[in-house]
């Protein structure tokens, strides 16, 4: 499936004893010109029970690491769950927390993807600083390239440069360098955001390319354009709902202010369905 092109190879294994993924079946899974096809696949999810929720998603990058939240695969295994059924809502546990998602509307599967975590030891960096703006530089110290970027957790570490113009950044360049950055202990998810309108009486349009922790320059992502609307917010540049343009489609973000909750919708699409051979 994708959302928005994020693309996942979406292990159902409901009912299935003695199944696990590793490493290396995630990898294998994953890579360009596998199972998945000539792209490939930027995150492999496995569903099992839950005593929790309708149904618990494991997530796997594409280099074999671990994920603790993913939004757009969310919303995929959300519209799988109410495809067949007749139940517009589910509760779907990661391990980030548990996520509901709202179906009425299978087109454009709606998540809520909970609080944002904006202190600097749950996204978590490696020392104190104020995250809506931390101190990251790409470049010469006295003349940097890109600076200021906001941090924000959505399940998972992001750090959101805004640049004048993000087709031209180099994405697959600076991405994997900020990755590492050693203020993030645990990785990062990397943003380059360009904001083309601010909101006001119109939605906030925002053009973002994300560099994904454990998969690369990606289609889109979900986390990453909730992220993006988050560390816009705080550092006064849009208002709480903004349109996300990414390369492979348009993501919706509110962040709602009565209980900071995040709400990303989008589309889905079921590409192929089939058995693989484990």
């Amino acid at each position: 499936m994708n959302g928005a092109g994020n693309r996942f190879g979406i292990f159902d294994t409901r009912g299935a004893s003695g199944f696990s993924m590793s490493v290396e079946l995630a990898r294998e899974t994953a890579k360009k010109g596998g199972p998945m096809g000539t792209d490939g696949a930027d995150q492999i999810i496995v569903l099992r029970e839950s005593v929790r929720a309708d149904v618990f998603m494991e997530i796997w990058n594409a280099d074999g690491s671990r994920a603790g939240a993913c939004g757009n695969a969310t919303r995929c295994v959300a519209w799988l769950l109410m495809r067949d059924g007749a139940n517009t809502q589910a509760a779907i546990e990661t391990d980030a927390g548990l996520l509901s998602a709202d179906g009425r509307d299978l087109a454009r599967i709606k998540v809520d993807m909970g609080v944002p975590r904006l202190r600097w030891d749950e996204i978590p960096l490696k020392e104190y600083m104020d995250t809506r703006v931390i101190d990251v530089k790409v470049g010469p110290i006295d003349a940097p390239i890109l600076a200021r970027p906001g941090a924000v957790s959505m399940g998972n570490p992001h750090c959101v440069f805004f640049v004048e113009n993000a087709e031209t950044v180099a994405a697959d360049k600076i991405g994997p360098m900020i990755e590492y950055h050693p203020l993030f202990p645990e990785q990062c998810n990397v943003g380059f955001a360009e904001v083309r309108q601010a909101g006001g009486q119109r939605e906030a349009e925002i053009r973002l390319r994300v560099w994904e922790r454990g998969a690369g320059l990606t289609k889109a992502c979900g986390t990453g354009a909730c992220a993006a609307l988050v560390a816009a917010h705080r550092q006064g540049r849009t208002g709480r709902t903004a349109r996300i343009i990414m390369d492979g489609g348009d993501l919706h973000v509110h962040w709602r202010e009565d209980d900071d909750h995040v709400l990303l919708s989008g589309p889905v699409e079921l590409e192929f369905e089939g058995e693989l051979s484990v």
